[in-house]
């Protein structure tokens, strides 16, 4: 997979081969875990919602992030592996980021603006206090945030 690392280690995308070649590696579970990252993340969601009514995308990355998490021996305990409100969260980002974009755009343009409006990780936490955020309660299902509404 050939990737151009930029500042604050956000990927930027050259081409559609690019993005098809991570998720082809994602779905496949041979993508290296040090690729499994937030901008690859957005990444997914991205083509699948595109690609896919939005309960299909949903599942289709809620199923595919616990099957590349187990085949890679990422294990979803209390601190860490599968996390499902923040895969909600990022979700509402990227339909929040196709509802305000041209989809005109190329694939690359519409990849590499997601990742640049919502590159910033830490980004739940301007929704959520941190105890709320990392509780049980949010790894293992959706829960509203605390400190501000998601349609803000």
């Amino acid at each position: 997979m050939s990737v151009l690392v930029i500042e604050e280690n956000l990927t930027r995308y050259r081409t559609i081969a690019e993005i098809e070649c991570l998720v082809r590696n994602f779905e496949s579970c041979l993508l290296p875990r040090v690729h499994w990252t937030h901008g690859a993340h957005l990444t997914v969601a991205l083509w699948y919602c595109l690609r896919h009514p939005w309960p299909e995308a949903v599942r289709r990355v809620r199923t595919g992030i616990k099957r590349y998490n187990e085949a890679n021996g990422i294990k979803t305990t209390r601190e860490s592996g599968y996390h499902e409100t923040m895969t909600l969260f990022w979700l509402c980002m990227v339909r929040r980021h196709l509802e305000t974009v041209v989809r005109e755009c190329s694939l690359v343009a519409l990849t590499n603006g997601l990742i640049e409006r919502y590159g910033n990780s830490r980004l739940p936490l301007e929704y959520y206090t941190r105890e709320r955020l990392m509780s049980a309660e949010a790894r293992v299902g959706w829960i509203e945030p605390d400190l501000k509404s998601l349609d803000e």
